[in-house]
């Protein structure tokens, strides 16, 4: 997207997403390549490594999209790039943390604890902000 003064406007979320992006193909791959090596086509076929797989992948999909989202109107909205770069990077590092997590295992796990309470705080950090950013109130350097 390009604002009406012909400048970048979501430079930065833009950058953002496609990092997101990359690490949902590879979580992707990791679904499609186990499928292929056990020869399972549609469904899990009762195999637990790829029900763990399949929901480390759907759990990106879950929730990376409303968050890239809210992340590219803050920016559109001029919400200061240091906000922008802290969400965007805390979320990746949030979602990697949550894929480490429960890709090892499918009990309960620090990494995947700790990735889940980021993405959740995250997103209401930047509904929060938006929300006073649109009133008016702001936050320092918003």
């Amino acid at each position: 997207m390009v604002d009406a003064g012909g400048g970048e406007s979501v430079r930065i979320s833009l950058f953002i997403a496609c990092l997101h992006v990359l690490l949902f193909v590879l979580l992707s791959m990791r679904v499609v390549l186990y499928r292929f090596r056990k020869r399972i086509g549609i469904g899990e076929g009762a195999d637990r490594e790829l029900h763990k797989r399949i929901r480390v992948h759907a759990n990106f999909a879950e929730y990376v999209p409303l968050a890239l989202l809210l992340l590219m109107l803050l920016e559109a909205a001029g919400v200061g790039e240091c906000w922008i770069w802290g969400y965007g990077l805390t979320l990746l590092v949030a979602r990697v943390l949550h894929a480490l997590g429960l890709g090892r295992s499918s009990a309960t796990s620090l990494p995947r604890f700790l990735g889940a309470l980021t993405t959740f705080v995250l997103l209401l950090a930047m509904a929060l902000h938006g929300l006073l950013h649109w009133h008016g109130i702001g936050w320092a350097g918003a």
